[in-house]
């Protein structure tokens, strides 16, 4: 169903595949070595290998999903972000990201709702100076359980002072829109990440855009 845009009062966006993008250097060497095949679409296929290597958390995230053993693999993440160590490699930032936000920064309060650790959270919005345009960061350990529960979307909610079903939330996986749908907002699923159409549809994303900074195009 398309979105209600009367609706929307904050907005939260995921970070791995969202808001951060993967390094499209490396993808391209990668799409070499894949056999075409195999790989209807090589480059496609490179990317989302890159994505799974760089956010492994988003990865199985993704995987229980698909698999239906979130509550196992939510311990999993939930453990891992209790003992992860910073990453050292360099953040990058999916193309018109920053300036998308810059327009919506003011017209509405916006959160980070993420599965990744805090630390690397909060590396990668200030390494891209993103700090100042939201008013709650939700990383993995914030809430009682991450996503794909409901607990990050209802936190953030909270924090902005909005009813969870006026929030829109903005992500690439399956699990980003199971737990926006299901703490009652309406979703908006993007390619730009690990996700595909087909199954961020069947999951009930109100939307779908080709990249996060699209929406500017939506909410004007």
């Amino acid at each position: 169903m398309p979105l209600d845009l009367s609706r929307i009062k904050a907005l939260c966006f995921d970070v791995d595949g969202t808001l951060s993008d993967t390094d499209n250097l490396y993808a391209g060497k990668v799409s070499r070595f894949l056999p075409r095949f195999l790989f209807k679409d090589p480059d496609h296929s490179a990317r989302r290998f890159v994505m799974w290597v760089e956010a492994p958390g988003n990865a199985i995230l993704s995987l229980a999903d698909t698999l239906g053993i979130d509550d196992e693999m939510v311990v999993l993440i939930e453990w891992l972000s209790r003992h992860s160590k910073r990453s050292s490699r360099e953040f990058l930032l999916v193309p018109g990201v920053d300036e998308m936000l810059k327009q919506l920064h003011g017209r509405y309060p916006m959160a980070v709702v993420s599965a990744r650790d805090e630390k690397g959270t909060m590396a990668f919005l200030e390494r891209f100076d993103l700090v100042k345009y939201f008013d709650a960061i939700i990383t993995g350990l914030s809430a009682k359980h991450t996503k794909p529960y409901p607990d990050p979307v209802l936190l953030a909610a909270k924090i902005m002072s909005v009813a969870p079903d006026s929030c829109l939330m903005v992500g690439d996986t399956t699990v980003d829109v199971r737990a926006g749908k299901s703490a009652g907002a309406q979703v908006v699923g993007v390619l730009c990440g690990f996700g595909e159409e087909a199954e961020l549809i069947k999951m009930g994303a109100d939307l779908i855009l080709p990249s996060t900074p699209k929406l500017i195009d939506v909410l004007k």
